[in-house]
């Protein structure tokens, strides 16, 4: 416990940005409807790992099932495994919004980046945080606010484009 204690307190004093969010490449390979849940699509994404990631995302209204399979996608990876409607969802598929949310589309990544390559952003070189921490610092409160779109369409935080190796 004392270790925690240590780490929770050097998280306070560095500043809270986009590099505490591990976000990886990733392709979607299975999408299914949630049986139970009007708005969800499950889906089972590779993102480098052993296995592939199951992750729930809430895009009924903005895709077609048929669009999702092999779509090359960002996944939010530091957080934590939460059931939504009893489908365990393990990290967060990154899309953007127009300001009044009627038209949500994925944050995609360039085409020669590799699955499970991480995304960064030029000046912010930190350490991804812990899931616990995500949560317990409600950093994403703090960062995703600063997380928006340019006039041609790439991802950007404080002005700054997400950017991989491609």
């Amino acid at each position: 416990p004392k270790k925690e204690k240590k780490q929770d307190a050097a998280l306070t004093s560095d500043e809270i940005d986009i590099s505490k969010l591990d976000i990886r490449v990733g392709v979607i390979q299975k999408a299914w409807v949630h049986p139970e849940a009007d708005k969800l699509y499950c889906e089972m994404i590779d993102i480098g790992e052993d296995e592939p990631r199951q992750i729930a995302s809430g895009l009924r209204a903005h895709y077609e099932l048929e669009e999702l399979e092999g779509k090359r996608v960002l996944v939010l990876t530091n957080l934590k495994s939460r059931k939504l409607v009893g489908f365990a969802s393990h990290g967060m598929v990154m899309c953007a919004a127009t300001e009044d949310g009627g038209k949500v589309q994925f944050v995609e990544p360039p085409e020669g980046a590799a699955i499970g390559e991480r995304v960064t952003v030029a000046g912010y070189d930190g350490e991804p945080a812990t899931e616990n921490q995500i949560i317990k610092k409600k950093m994403l409160d703090e960062i995703f606010p600063d997380l928006k779109t340019d006039g041609s369409g790439v991802a950007t935080y404080r002005g700054v484009p997400l950017s991989t190796s491609a």
